[in-house]
């Protein structure tokens, strides 16, 4: 299984970041490797998404179900054939200084051995370049900030 967790402080509310995250229309936009995104449906705070993600000559399409706590945390999850286990969560928690802390966390595990070593070698800098890509938009849509403090990852945990 691989695991893999990264924190930043942002000068962002947790509002704006939560419904950033929350936005996943949009992720082919701008999160890498996120082709297509089709919402199955939406209900109250549930979210059903199929996703196409890929590079080059691999592509995959799977489905989450996301756990909407707005503005607090985004719980992910997916059942899809193509994962043993797979979760992802975003938490925000508001600074007295007006930004966020912003956790994001995920673990998964492919039933295919070979892609669980082609795309689990690459995890940190997948989810690093997942993050920024948060954090770059967030500028475009709600201005510059100044970050209050680097992000802090914790090695990846590949097993």
């Amino acid at each position: 299984m691989t695991h893999y967790r990264q924190h930043a402080h942002l000068k962002y509310s947790a509002t704006q970041l939560f419904d950033l995250v929350a936005d996943v229309g949009s992720y082919p936009e701008f999160v890498p490797w996120v082709i297509a995104v089709r919402i199955q449906r939406r209900q109250e705070n549930t979210v059903w998404v199929d996703m196409t993600m890929g590079a080059s000559f691999l592509r995959r399409r799977f489905s989450t179900v996301a756990q909407l706590n707005r503005p607090r945390r985004i719980d992910i999850s997916s059942h899809d054939p193509m994962f043993e286990r797979f979760e992802q969560q975003w938490k925000f928690e508001p600074l007295d200084d007006g930004g966020t802390d912003v956790e994001y966390r995920v673990d998964y595990d492919f039933r295919s051995r070979l892609l669980q070593m082609l795309i689990g070698a690459t995890v940190a800098e997948q989810a690093e370049a997942m993050v920024a890509a948060f954090r770059h938009r967030a500028q475009q849509l709600y201005g510059a900030s100044v970050t209050a403090s680097p992000a802090r990852r914790d090695k990846p945990n590949i097993r």
